[in-house]
């Protein structure tokens, strides 16, 4: 369509994380277009003066340098698990792993489907109802991936979404 269209997704982490959005036309394939990568930001709570927050501790050259490293990952929205997808081998940070990632996509009654990648430990099968929010698996560095985040793509038919967070989810 010649207007981008959205969707809002329950929040992706309990974490403070940020997002780096793919713009129009970088990414072809449906789960991209239009998707995001989000990574766990930390270095505030260390309770370091004057810090700034950041993606990890030290250099990074190690994933448990991440701040979100093997962090949870929660369910985009209530729906189902439409299928899963498992790549077992894990990237060093700064090394860009082969395809194809982890993954889990979720389809909600509506035929939207929200594609989580670079997941790992995955707590969830196809098939599995899941509700917003819920523990679905935790962030991990594998497939076409350079450091521990998670991408996420949405899309209905042949129409990517551009992602928005529910920034009142989870809240307590």
């Amino acid at each position: 369509p010649d207007t981008i269209v959205t969707v809002t997704l329950h929040r992706l982490h309990h974490e403070h994380y940020a997002c780096a959005e793919h713009i129009d036309g970088e990414l072809g394939f449906l789960g991209d277009a239009l998707g995001t990568d989000c990574i766990i930001q930390g270095g505030l709570q260390d309770g370091v003066e004057g810090g700034f927050v950041r993606p990890f501790r030290g250099d990074g050259s190690h994933n448990e340098d991440w701040y979100g490293w093997n962090a949870e990952v929660l369910a985009p929205f209530d729906g189902a698990v439409f299928r899963v997808r498992v790549n077992a081998v894990v990237n060093q940070p700064g090394q860009l792993g082969r395809p194809p990632a982890s993954a889990i996509v979720f389809e909600r009654a509506d035929g939207m489907r929200v594609v989580y990648a670079h997941v790992q430990d995955i707590l969830v099968e196809q098939g599995d109802t899941v509700r917003a929010g819920q523990v679905v698996a935790r962030v991990g560095n594998n497939g076409y991936s350079r450091s521990p985040h998670i991408h996420v793509g949405a899309y209905k038919g042949d129409t990517p979404y551009q992602i928005r967070w529910d920034l009142r989810s989870g809240a307590e």
